[in-house]
C-alpha cells in the first residue's frame, strides 16, 4: 500500500477518541447558569432589596452636610449706631496635593501669595508640604482686597471660603462692653458673650457629594436655610460713651494712675448710659492683650466703698427715726474709740449736725449716727441696696461683693461699715444703689438693653428722707464739703467722694489708694447718676474730691447736654 494514500492519524489517545456523554455537558451549562443566576439576585438583593449598608458606606465616603452659615447679629446703641457688625473676611484653604509646586510659574504666585498673606515662604512652604493632605488652611479671615488678589492668581489647588469677621467702629472706647468673638463668630466677652445665642441665630444645611479632591459634584437634597441672629439694641449712648471714657482716659493719665472707670445711669429709667474702663483695649486688634486690659473693672473689680457708704448710713438712720437733719453730733476731739480701736476723722471737725457729717464726711459722725441703730437693721438697709448681693444684670462676670451676716458683726465692725470699710462692692453696684436717693427712695434695675417700659423700683426710703439725703451730698459738693470739683456749669450736682487705702493680702497697702466720686445731677429731679473710681492715683493727689470729682463734673455737664437736660442753674448763681 503507498503512504500517499494512508490517513493521517493525529491522536491516539483514548480520552479524545471516546465520545463526551451528554449529560455532562448539560451539568455544566446548567452551573454556569445558576452562578448567572446567583449573581443577578445577590445585585438585586444589594441594590433593591437591602441597599441600605452600602448606601451608608457610599454617603460615608462621599455625601457631606455643609454648613450654611447665619449672619451674626449686630449691636447697637440706643441711637441705633452700630458697636458690632460683621463685614466679609475670607479665609484662604489650599489642597496640596493639587498645587502644581514644581511649576516655576506656580512658584513665582506662590511667592506672591506669602507676601499678600504677611507669611514667611518657608511657613506657606511648610503648610504645602503634606501632599497626603486634602485641606489646608492657609490664613483665616483675611481682608477683602488681599483675598481678591489670591483669587485673581488663580492658582490651581488654593481656594477662598467666604467668612466674616467682626468690627468694632468704636474701637477701645466701648470694647468692655460690645466684647468680641473669636475666630469662629462665637462671643467671647461683653455682650458678644452675654447675648450669643440670640446674636449667633441657627445655622442652615445643604447635603451635597463630593468627589476624592473635595470638590462639590451635586446637590442631594433640599437646602435647609440659616436662621439670621437678631440684632441686639442696648441702652448704650456711643456719645456719652466717648465722652466718659475719654474723660476717664485723661484723668488716669494725668493722675498717673494704675486703672479706672466711669458708669453713667439713667436716674429715671435705670438704664445704662456709659460703662468705659482705662486701660482699654482694641477689639479689632486682640494682639498681645493682658488681662488688664481686659478686665471690665466697673463690673468685676470690688473693694471698700469708703464714704460713699455714708448716705446709705445716715439715710438709714432717718428712715428708723434715729435723728432728724439737725440732730446734732458731737465729733470733739475727732476721733473715738470702740472695742479697742480708734477710728479719726482728718482733723477735729467738733460738732456737727447730721448734715455736717456727710458735708465734711466725718468718720467719727458716721460711727455715733450708726450707734443709733442696730446690726441687724443696718444689713437690712445695706441689701435692700444691692450690696453684697448678685446684680441682677446679663452681663457677665459681674461680681457680688461681700456683706458679712450681720450676726457677726462685732461694734467695730459696725462702725467701719458705716463709712464703707469692712464690704466691699463693685462701682456698678454704688452706682445701683444710688437709684434710691435719686427715685425718691425707690432703687430700680440697672438695664444694659434699652428700656421699652418704665422700671419697677422696689421702695427703700421715703421721699422725704431720700430728698434730705440729695441736699446733704449737695452740701457735700459745695463750698465747705469734700468735693466742690464735682459742681458742674449750669446744673446743680450732688454727690459722696470715697478715698480708701487698698487691700493687700490682709492688711492695707500704706501708700497705694483708690479714689472715687459718685453723685447726680441735677439734685432735684436727678437725670443721671454717675460714678468715678480712680485707681492708685500718684502724681501727689488722691483724695477722690481732687481725683474723680473733676472727671464727675465733666462727664455730668458733657452727658446732661446730649441728653437736652435744661439748666437748672444760672451761671451767674453758682459760686466756685
Amino acid at each position: 500500500m503507498s503512504q500517499r494514500g494512508q490517513s493521517v492519524q493525529y491522536a491516539r489517545s483514548p480520552l479524545l477518541a471516546s465520545k463526551t456523554p451528554v449529560w455532562r455537558s448539560k451539568l455544566i451549562v446548567a452551573g454556569i447558569a445558576f452562578g448567572f443566576l446567583m449573581l443577578a439576585a445577590r445585585a438585586v438583593f444589594v441594590q433593591v432589596i437591602d441597599n441600605s449598608f452600602f448606601q451608608h458606606q457610599g454617603e460615608v465616603r462621599f455625601v457631606r452636610t455643609l454648613e450654611l452659615p447665619a449672619d451674626r447679629g449686630r449691636i447697637l446703641d440706643r441711637n441705633g449706631l452700630i458697636l458690632a457688625s460683621d463685614i466679609p473676611s475670607p479665609s484662604i484653604w489650599a489642597v496640596p496635593e493639587n498645587v502644581e509646586r514644581d511649576d516655576p510659574a506656580v512658584k513665582a504666585k506662590l511667592r506672591q501669595v506669602a507676601k499678600l498673606l504677611g507669611m514667611p515662604q518657608k511657613d506657606l512652604d511648610q503648610k504645602l508640604d503634606d501632599d497626603d493632605k486634602s485641606f489646608v488652611w492657609l490664613k483665616r479671615q483675611v481682608d477683602d482686597p488681599v483675598a481678591r488678589q489670591i483669587a485673581e492668581l488663580d492658582i490651581k489647588g488654593i481656594h477662598l471660603r467666604k467668612e466674616y469677621k467682626r468690627r468694632y467702629p468704636m474701637g477701645e472706647a466701648a470694647a468692655h462692653v460690645a466684647g468680641f468673638t473669636n475666630i469662629e463668630n462665637t462671643g467671647q466677652e461683653g455682650i458678644e458673650l452675654a447675648f450669643d445665642k440670640e446674636l449667633a441665630g441657627k445655622a442652615g444645611s445643604r447635603r451635597v457629594i463630593k468627589d476624592r479632591l473635595g470638590a462639590v459634584v451635586e446637590d442631594t437634597g433640599e437646602q435647609v436655610p440659616p436662621i439670621e441672629g437678631k440684632d441686639i439694641q442696648l441702652s448704650l449712648d456711643d456719645r456719652i460713651q466717648s465722652v466718659a471714657y475719654e474723660k476717664l482716659r485723661d484723668a488716669v493719665i494725668a493722675n498717673k494712675a494704675r486703672a479706672g472707670s466711669v458708669v453713667v445711669v439713667d436716674a429715671v429709667s435705670g438704664e445704662l448710659l456709659a460703662m468705659a474702663n482705662y486701660p482699654s483695649f482694641d477689639p479689632n486688634d486682640r494682639h498681645n492683650l493682658t488681662g488688664e486690659q481686659l478686665r471690665n473693672r466697673a463690673m468685676t473689680d470690688v473693694f471698700e466703698p469708703g464714704s460713699t457708704m455714708k448716705p446709705v448710713t445716715v439715710a438709714t438712720a432717718l428712715e428708723l427715726g434715729r435723728v432728724k437733719p439737725t440732730t446734732i453730733i458731737d465729733t470733739n476731739p475727732g476721733r473715738i474709740t470702740v472695742s479697742g480701736a480708734t477710728i479719726h476723722d482728718d482733723e477735729n471737725f467738733g460738732v456737727l449736725t447730721v448734715e455736717g457729717v456727710i458735708q465734711k464726711s466725718s468718720n467719727v459722725g458716721a460711727t455715733k449716727i450708726s450707734q443709733r441703730m442696730t446690726a441687724h437693721e443696718m444689713w437690712d438697709s445695706f441689701t435692700a441696696m444691692g450690696f453684697g448681693q448678685k446684680p441682677q444684670t446679663v452681663f457677665p462676670g459681674a461680681v457680688t461683693g461681700r456683706l458679712r451676716p450681720w450676726k457677726s458683726w462685732r461694734p467695730i465692725e459696725q462702725a467701719t461699715m458705716s463709712y464703707g470699710y469692712g464690704l466691699s462692692a463693685s462701682l456698678f453696684q454704688i452706682a445701683h444703689a444710688y437709684t434710691a436717693f435719686a427715685n425718691n427712695g425707690k432703687i430700680i434695675p440697672v438695664t444694659l438693653v434699652k428700656a421699652s417700659v418704665p422700671p419697677i423700683g422696689v421702695r427703700v426710703f421715703s421721699p422725704e428722707v431720700a430728698s434730705e439725703v440729695r441736699k446733704m451730698m449737695h452740701m457735700a459738693a459745695s463750698p465747705g464739703g469734700t468735693a466742690p470739683l464735682a459742681q458742674t456749669e449750669g446744673y446743680s450736682v450732688g454727690g459722696k467722694t470715697g478715698t480708701a487705702h487698698k487691700q493687700e493680702g490682709k492688711g492695707y497697702a500704706g501708700n497705694k489708694y483708690r479714689a472715687w466720686y459718685t453723685g447726680m445731677s441735677p439734685i432735684d429731679k436727678p437725670r443721671i447718676i454717675v460714678a468715678v473710681m480712680i485707681d492708685e492715683p500718684s502724681a501727689g493727689k488722691y483724695f477722690g474730691g481732687l481725683v474723680a470729682a473733676p472727671v464727675f463734673s465733666q462727664v455730668v455737664q458733657e452727658t446732661l447736654r446730649i441728653m437736652d437736660v435744661l439748666p437748672d442753674l444760672a451761671v451767674a448763681q453758682q459760686v466756685h
